[in-house]
């Protein structure tokens, strides 16, 4: 018995050891953070059910987007390639007027209507980040997108 109090005062000792060397003094734990859901800025309809973006903290959260001309309802000319020319240049819009840019893009996720599609995508895709500094990526075919379009892209970003 008396072997097993002190093991169990040892283990005592040795995790209040551990956790006041792991959690400095001055760390201050949050255990809520704010959500904003930001007002639109390309928004061409606001009684669509999602924001355009949300802010959690320092990340900015980009609904999925269509290659569709700001103000319209209308597919950007040009098939895919004009379709993420003008994805991407909308988010830079958004990001840039929320305190972010493409170059605090973390991670994108690509939809395609046909995967065949993707090197024409990626040919126009990879001209909008630096070279060697492009974000975490996940690329997949989908059975169908909204009004026809080839491709739909969200994306998170850091925010200053």
């Amino acid at each position: 018995m008396q072997t097993i109090s002190v093991t169990l005062a040892t283990l005592i000792l040795s995790l209040t050891l551990i956790f006041s060397v792991a959690t400095p003094s001055n760390h201050q734990v949050t255990t809520s953070t704010t959500v904003k859901h930001l007002p639109g800025i390309l928004a061409s309809s606001p009684d669509l059910p999602f924001s355009e973006a949300v802010r959690v903290g320092d990340m900015l959260y980009l609904s999925g987007m269509l290659g569709t001309v700001p103000g319209t309802r209308n597919l950007a000319p040009g098939g895919v390639k004009g379709e993420t020319k003008q994805i991407l240049d909308n988010m830079r819009k958004i990001l840039e007027g929320n305190g972010s840019g493409l170059n605090r893009v973390v991670k994108c996720t690509v939809i395609l209507a046909d995967i065949k599609e993707w090197p024409a995508m990626n040919e126009v895709y990879s001209t909008y980040f630096e070279k060697g500094k492009f974000p975490a990526r996940t690329a997949f075919e989908s059975s169908g997108l909204l009004s026809g379009a080839r491709v739909e892209i969200e994306c998170l970003a850091s925010a200053k």
